[in-house]
């Protein structure tokens, strides 16, 4: 179901890479998860990294009072935009000062 769900279908070698950030982090036990939710919404493993550090800071400033779960789901989606938007930016940035 899972391989269902995420751009990474057979690329073990990137789940491995997702999954050495989401322990790093503490949030292992909710890479299915993440990978659901993101697989669902249609972003990358770029993007998926990029958030997973956002939630992880904001984890540390307003951390779940009850439901860790639900807490990391919302906030990983509001992350996972936040990601796009950077990493677009960042690209546009890097084509504009190319020239």
């Amino acid at each position: 179901m899972l391989e269902q769900l995420t751009p990474l279908n057979g690329d073990w070698q990137e789940r491995q890479v997702l999954e050495k950030f989401f322990i790093a982090i503490g949030f292992h036990d909710l890479l299915p998860l993440a990978l659901e939710v993101a697989g669902s919404l249609g972003y990358d493993q770029i993007e998926i990294i990029e958030a997973v550090c956002k939630v992880h800071d904001k984890f540390y400033q307003f951390p779940p009072t009850k439901n860790r779960t639900a807490w990391f789901r919302k906030v990983f989606e509001e992350k996972l935009r936040e990601a796009r938007g950077d990493i677009l930016t960042y690209r546009a940035k890097m084509m504009y000062f190319k020239k």
